[in-house]
């Protein structure tokens, strides 16, 4: 019966990591297509202006994890 219950919790756990990896990509993904710098002309030239910086990095920065929370491999995000 233990055996069982370690493989049920083992495959609980891969479910949650995939669930976990696809957020993540999924919030990724919308960060970079909403980025200011995908759209403009000049999207690979340093900003001329510092008001035009801070439109660039008006997006929402990403969660930075505790030290903890970046153990083992985990993704920042």
């Amino acid at each position: 019966m233990a055996t069982w219950t370690s493989a049920l919790a083992r495959f609980g756990r891969r479910v949650a990591d995939i669930v976990a990896e696809c957020n993540y990509a999924q919030r990724r993904m919308l960060a970079l297509r909403t980025s200011p710098d995908r759209y403009g002309a000049d999207a690979n030239k340093a900003p001329d202006t510092y008001a035009e910086f801070l439109f660039r990095a008006s997006d929402a920065p990403l969660h930075e994890p505790a030290a903890s929370g970046r153990a083992h491999g985990r993704p920042v995000g």
